[in-house]
């Protein structure tokens, strides 16, 4: 996510932070290449002109001045900014009113809306434990409301049907009836898009707005449409009064123009970021981590959250009770953590979040592949009740009978298994509780593994 500003903005950043002393004379060049990198990310031009001008003030400040390393109090300043520019802290939903709750949807066609409806419905199911209804008032994609209703089964959500030869004020006041008869909390309505904005779009959307007077109206935009994606928000602002953004397909967007411009130009907080095409890819946006992530500084309180959420805290708490009593570290013990990984959307979905990933060379990242979860799980279920739970017994032939019944070849194999003897010489120290040991362990296990 937003790789190319991180690299830029990073490589940029890293020559002023060894400066012993900032001067105007300096930071110029500095400022010169921070812009083109915004410029580039497709940032709008005004936000940039007011960003540069805030930095180069902050930079030049008593506070950075007299600091004992300037380059870093540097770095501080244009942090700072960055979360300025997107809001400052999240803003969550208001959902304070008599139930249910109306969330109206809106957006251009191919922004992801209706999938967005269901994650959003998912995440205030699970996260702010709340009843939820979803609606479609799409009469113009009758694909639209069998799509929705399909997601909404899958998230266990109620869904209120429709017919695209209804009128979509007609269907959200006998879903808002139905939501209240059947004690919903919220209730989520998906909107027609049109692919690009049009007089009897805003007409209609109005008029739905004025019926059913929802708490929350979130414009849904791509992200990789850059500045574009602000632009549109604004145009869908004056006709709306839009309480809130959410920001689809970022997972995909190398740029972040998008990010970095709405907020600016709407006045707007974006309230959600879609990182994903998994229902639980959608996350609150934080502008202070999203700033951290983009100067390569990681985000490692959502990582903390998204491990918190999605992993089996009972598995944990079996293996760590495992490892206390000194039993051995198995195959079906790594399995249980390759699933973990998997469910968490991979290696590559957690890297973003990592500090210090921006300095890792693209051709590293490049060979992360997390299809080698999936085909490492393969290779331990092809194994044995007997040999998961004793694999010291895996050898010649055992091993060439495991990578054809799991369609790998034998040095994939092999290196599982190397990996399973790493994790359970790091599990052996940490039984002896000397957590120092255990680091270093981690550390030289870190040392030997490739990426």
């Amino acid at each position: 996510m937003f790789d190319n500003l991180t690299d830029r903005l990073g490589g940029t950043l890293k020559k002023i932070k060894g400066q012993g002393r900032l001067t105007e004379d300096n930071i110029k060049d500095t400022m010169r290449e921070v812009r083109m990198a915004l410029l580039e990310a497709d940032v709008a031009l005004p936000v940039v002109t007011e960003f540069i001008e805030q930095v180069k003030v902050g930079a030049l400040g008593q506070d950075v001045q007299t600091s004992l390393n300037p380059g870093q109090a540097f770095l501080k300043v244009v942090q700072a900014e960055l979360v300025k520019v997107m809001g400052e802290a999240n803003e969550a939903l208001n959902l304070r009113t008599n139930p249910p709750a109306v969330i109206l949807m809106a957006g251009l066609q191919g922004a992801g809306k209706t999938t967005t409806v269901a994650k959003l419905g998912r995440y205030l199911k699970q996260n702010e434990k709340k009843k939820v209804g979803v609606v479609s008032a799409d009469v113009y994609r009758p694909a639209a409301i069998k799509q929705l209703e399909t997601l909404a089964n899958d998230q266990e959500l109620m869904f209120f049907p429709s017919e695209a030869t209804e009128n979509p004020v007609d269907i959200v006041n006998r879903a808002i009836d139905a939501a209240k008869r059947q004690f919903m909390d919220v209730l989520i309505v998906d909107t027609a898009g049109r692919l690009h904005i049009d007089d009897e779009m805003m007409g209609e959307i109005k008029a739905l707005h004025a019926a059913v007077n929802p708490i929350e109206t979130l414009f849904v935009v791509d992200s990789m449409t850059g500045q574009d994606a602000a632009n549109t928000a604004k145009a869908f602002h004056d006709a709306l009064p839009l309480t809130g953004v959410v920001l689809t397909k970022a997972d995909g967007d190398a740029r972040g123009g998008a990010a970095l411009s709405i907020r600016q130009i709407t006045g707007k907080p974006i309230k959600f970021i879609g990182v994903g095409e998994k229902a639980d890819a959608l996350e609150p946006f934080h502008p202070d981590r999203i700033a951290s992530r983009i100067l390569g500084m990681g985000d490692m309180l959502s990582l903390i959250e998204e491990i918190e959420q999605k992993a089996d805290k009972k598995k944990a708490d079996k293996l760590a009770k495992k490892i206390k009593k000194g039993k051995s570290f198995d195959m079906n013990d790594l399995r249980d953590q390759l699933l973990q990984m998997q469910n968490m959307g991979g290696v590559g979905a957690m890297m973003d979040k990592l500090p210090g990933m921006n300095e890792v060379p693209q051709d590293m990242k490049d060979k992360v592949d997390d299809k080698h979860l999936a085909r490492q799980i393969a290779i331990i279920n092809s194994m044995t009740r007997q040999e998961r739970k004793f694999p010291d017994l895996i050898k010649g032939n055992r091993k060439k009978r495991i990578a054809v019944g799991a369609g790998q070849e034998l040095q994939d194999v092999n290196r599982i298994l190397k990996q399973h003897k790493m994790m359970q010489k790091m599990m052996k120290r940490f039984t002896k509780g000397n957590m120092s040991n255990m680091v270093r362990g981690m550390k030289g296990n870190m040392r030997g593994m490739r990426m």
